[in-house]
Formats: C-alpha cells, sequence, structure tokens
C-alpha cells in the first residue's frame, strides 16, 4: 500500500493565491519536493487540477536556479516519458515512484505509487477538501501520516 505524506502549512501564512485561483504557495511546494526527490534519483508525477496550473509548475521548474534543474516536461509532450518528472492532470504516460497530487479529490490511479504527497492549504475549503482526501485514503488503507510543511526557500 501506498504512504502518504500530507504537508500541512502553517495557519500564519498568507496564502499566495494569483489571480486564476491557482494557489502558488503550494504550487512552489510542490515543485520544492519534485526536486528534492528527483535530487534522490526517484520519478514523480505532478498531478495538477488544471491544464492551466500544470503549465505554471512547468514554467516554475523551468525558472529553477540552474544548479537546481530538473528534466521534466508535461503529459502531453513526446519526450515526457524519459523526464523523471512528469507534470499533467490525467494519469501519467509510464510507471512513477511518487504522486504529488495538487487536485481537489484522489485519482483513481493513485495505488499506482509507492508514496503520494498531499498537502492540507490554510484555506479553510481547501483544507476541508485535504480532509476529505485524508479519510479516503484512510479507507483505502493507505499509510498515513502528517507534517510540517518545509520552509520554502
Amino acid at each position: 500500500m501506498p504512504q502518504v505524506t500530507f504537508y500541512i502549512l502553517p495557519d500564519d501564512l498568507q496564502p499566495a493565491v494569483a489571480a486564476d485561483g491557482i494557489d502558488q504557495t503550494t504550487s512552489r511546494l510542490a515543485c520544492q519536493l519534485a526536486t528534492e526527490r528527483f535530487r534522490q534519483n526517484q520519478t514523480v508525477f505532478i498531478l495538477a487540477q488544471t491544464q492551466q496550473q500544470a503549465e505554471q509548475l512547468d514554467e516554475m521548474l523551468w525558472r529553477q536556479d540552474p544548479d537546481s534543474f530538473v528534466p521534466h516536461g508535461l503529459s502531453d509532450e513526446v519526450t515526457v516519458t524519459q523526464a523523471p518528472v512528469e507534470i499533467g492532470t490525467g494519469a501519467p504516460k509510464r510507471h512513477r515512484q511518487i504522486l504529488i497530487n495538487l487536485a481537489e479529490t484522489i485519482p483513481a490511479f493513485a495505488n499506482r505509487f509507492n508514496q503520494i504527497i498531499d498537502f492540507v492549504p490554510v484555506d479553510e475549503i481547501q483544507k476541508q477538501q485535504a480532509r476529505d482526501r485524508y479519510k479516503q485514503y484512510r479507507a483505502l488503507g493507505f499509510t498515513l501520516e502528517t507534517v510540517p510543511a518545509p520552509q520554502l526557500p
């Protein structure tokens, strides 16, 4: 069964929400965690809520410091199967070890991963959605843990 880690964002954190409604703080944290897992030679799939968010995550990874470069691609790109980090809104194109879930629900393919990373945002509606996902993961028999979110650089 997959191990699910929920990162709890601090309540005093001011959410950085862009005009398009995408939580920039959680997106930045997802990119940081994907970078860390890539450095540990793990493959990652970042599940975005929308195509617009997927494209933003792609851009965030491209804008990282050159020393922090992460080979990645969007699911609809031809070369994505060769990249260790894939970003998409549906099922990944090939097997990945880690799922970083930015969607509001648990994907039907969640049991394909060894580890799942999820988030408990500050926003009350998103926090309730995270609680619902937690209950669903538990009902599926996944191993759960909650930890404080790491500091963003």
